[in-house]
């Protein structure tokens, strides 16, 4: 009897493979198309309700999409610490003092991986499976990270994203002579 484990993992790592590969296809076509496979986050917050100091809204990578069709600021250092990804789905509170509070009510499946920080002029990326994941530059400060640190990040599982939340920074070797 064959070892099923075996079999098994290369199968797993044959699959991520291919979804890397079709991932990188995708990217290749929508960028020579001028076009974005990612989610319309628009019209997911148009499902939620708008109610007076409460606005519903969905994390659109930097900002809340409002269920009123308004784009919200959320806060880098909130959006960082609390990992939000993609497709995440806030809440947030306008006060008496017109402070603004975000809550995330309503996380979407996260998938992790591994990848290589970047920084060119337009901010930081992380390369991981073929593709390169725009990150806020508040979560490599609050990380310490630098170009060239390997980084773990979330991004929503099942769908496109542009975006990713760091999730963990393995600070890149250094070589010694």
């Amino acid at each position: 009897m064959r070892n099923t484990s075996i079999n098994i993992e290369a199968i797993r790592q044959l699959l991520e493979s291919a979804e890397a590969n079709i991932r990188s296809a995708k990217n290749l076509l929508a960028e020579a198309l001028g076009i974005s496979y990612a989610p319309d986050y628009k019209a997911r917050a148009q499902d939620l309700e708008a109610t007076g100091e409460v606005i519903e809204g969905v994390f659109n990578g930097e900002n809340m999409i409002g269920a009123d069709g308004k784009e919200y600021q959320v806060p880098a250092n909130y959006a960082s610490k609390s990992k939000l990804v993609p497709g995440d789905k806030l809440k947030l509170i306008v006060t008496e003092n017109n402070d603004f509070i975000y809550k995330q009510i309503g996380p979407v499946q996260r998938k992790k991986l591994v990848g290589v920080l970047n920084e060119d002029k337009k901010g930081y990326t992380v390369l991981a499976n073929g593709k390169g994941y725009k990150v806020i530059k508040a979560a490599v400060t609050y990380y310490k990270a630098n170009p060239g640190d390997e980084v773990a990040i979330l991004i929503p599982e099942g769908e496109e994203s542009d975006w990713a939340a760091i999730e963990n920074v393995i600070p890149a070797q250094e070589v010694t002579e």
